[in-house]
């Protein structure tokens, strides 16, 4: 994330650049949740000649939860595997020998493949297991199950209408498949086990486009629809996905169907955030949005999910107004703030300050 804001902002103020002199005109980027002020869910910045188009919401839940229909789908690629704690780290005793690698594959335990010009030893369940009795190996930690636990928790607890949010897994199989865990209330999160795929197994793709249809299938008449999806790497149906969310916000937009939100929650070191920013930024040629996309490092707050799920004619506020970096008011809100507010800065702004119930909440812009 951080390589990705550094080629697009000048931190230094060197030779008179502004903090985002390398900004690229006309194109949208969101500031990380982690550099937020906490009171706004997103802050966008756009360069348009010599202002900086902003577009920001203010944090809040869905003013009325009734009628939401609620998701969450768990990445089960292959990739996954020690995502879920069945993947191996370094055990007490090392690396095992080459003699114990020939006798899984006598026993039918260890494949071999090659990767990039290198032998890659690719082990059955009885093989790893095997390497962890013996202290050449350990499992890696379970890093999907507490996060599934609390995305599922949270929108049972504060968002579905039933009180109950559905689980599946996805990219199975041959990474188009699903398997459907079950719907889980709040209380049932707290033990609720999320190892992986038990029926299908882990995929040997990343397809995202089958589970977002499950969702907009399953729940094609409820009046609101809020759907996560947690991955940890590349998506390798990107076009696809890109062309069914097109069908649907068009749908939408026709009143042919109600809305639905989908939030990509990217988790690990190897994220495409590229592919989850073409989604975010999706243009469908409707004025419907139906992607955001959090990396889960750096959400400060579950409720960072709702951050573009806010209704531009909800008043949070009876005044308002924003200041940029010199002082100076850029927009004044004598009807009341907005929970989407947009204006624009001069080029020279290193941050703006909205003042609200007399207070001035800073956000910086420089990255």
């Amino acid at each position: 994330m951080g390589q990705f804001y550094d080629s697009l902002f000048n931190k230094g103020s060197q030779g008179g650049a502004t903090p985002y002199a390398r900004l690229q005109p006309g194109v949208n980027v969101q500031l990380p949740s982690d550099r937020t002020a906490e009171v706004f869910g997103e802050v966008n910045l756009k360069l348009v000649g010599q202002q900086l188009e902003v577009l920001a919401t203010i944090l809040m839940e869905p003013t009325e939860a009734e009628g939401w229909q609620t998701g969450v789908a768990l990445d089960a690629s292959g990739s996954m595997l020690p995502s879920y704690g069945l993947g191996l780290t370094n055990g007490p005793k090392g690396a095992p020998p080459m003699a114990l690698y020939q006798e899984y594959q006598r026993r039918g335990w260890l494949e071999w493949y090659n990767h990039q010009g290198q032998s890659i030893p690719l082990l059955s369940m009885e093989g790893k297991q095997d390497l962890v009795a013996r202290g050449y190996a350990a499992w890696t930690v379970n890093e999907v199950e507490p996060l599934a636990r609390e995305f599922t928790r949270y929108l049972a607890e504060n968002l579905d209408a039933d009180g109950g949010t559905t689980v599946i897994y996805w990219a199975c199989g041959d990474g188009r498949q699903l398997e459907v865990v079950g719907d889980f209330t709040a209380a049932q999160c707290a033990t609720a086990r999320f190892a992986g795929p038990q029926n299908v197994g882990f995929g040997s793709g990343t397809c995202l486009e089958p589970a977002v249809r499950y969702f907009a299938n399953r729940f094609h008449d409820v009046p609101n629809g809020m759907y996560i999806f947690i991955t940890d790497g590349e998506l390798n149906d990107l076009p696809a996905v890109k062309n069914y969310t097109t069908q649907l916000c068009r749908q939408i937009a026709a009143g042919k169907r109600n809305p639905l939100k989908c939030v990509l929650i990217g988790v690990g070191d190897a994220i495409n955030e590229q592919q989850m920013i073409e989604l975010d930024d999706l243009d469908s040629g409707t004025d419907v949005d139906i992607w955001d996309h959090k990396i889960a490092r750096e959400m400060r707050k579950l409720v960072e999910i709702f951050a573009e799920v806010v209704d531009e004619n909800t008043i949070v506020a009876e005044s308002a107004r924003i200041l940029d970096s010199t002082g100076r008011v850029v927009k004044q809100f004598n009807d009341g703030l907005p929970a989407r507010i947009s204006f624009s800065l001069p080029v020279h702004s290193t941050y703006f300050e909205l003042e609200v119930n007399g207070q001035r909440i800073r956000q910086d812009l420089t990255i």
